[in-house]
């Protein structure tokens, strides 16, 4: 896990009331925030501090793994010698590679919940749908 793929960003859309977002504007015209991104930043920072304990008890209740993980063939494959399922959990980013083939895939996901971002190759994405939740 590398610093730049810690600071990747996902393009979300989200819908808001003409009022709110002459409010929004307002606040960048007085120079509060550079601009509206940087105002709804500044939003989801703080709801997610004032949510933090609830996301620590869950992370510990779900036995989640908050950052990035990334898997391999070379690690899918440890796991099937060994004849072990994976469970993934995670908040962040979940990467499967391009070398990971759906018959491994298949073989060794046993299932994957991901608060975040999944990354798989159309097949593999493919090959395990139904353990995906």
């Amino acid at each position: 896990m590398d610093d730049q793929t810690m600071n990747e960003t996902e393009k979300i859309t989200i819908n808001l009331s003409v009022v709110d977002l002459g409010q929004i504007d307002l606040l960048v015209e007085e120079g509060l925030y550079t601009n509206r991104t940087d105002f709804i930043r500044a939003g989801i920072r703080l709801q997610l501090h004032q949510h933090s304990e609830v996301v620590k008890q869950a992370v510990v209740r779900k036995s989640l793994v908050i950052g990035v993980l990334i898997f391999d063939r070379k690690q899918l494959e440890a796991h099937r010698s060994r004849n072990q399922k994976l469970a993934i959990r995670a908040i962040g980013l979940v990467s499967l590679s391009n070398d990971i083939t759906p018959d491994l895939a298949r073989d060794v996901i046993e299932s994957v919940k991901v608060n975040g971002i999944l990354r798989a190759s159309h097949e593999v994405r493919s090959a395990i749908a139904d353990r995906i939740m």
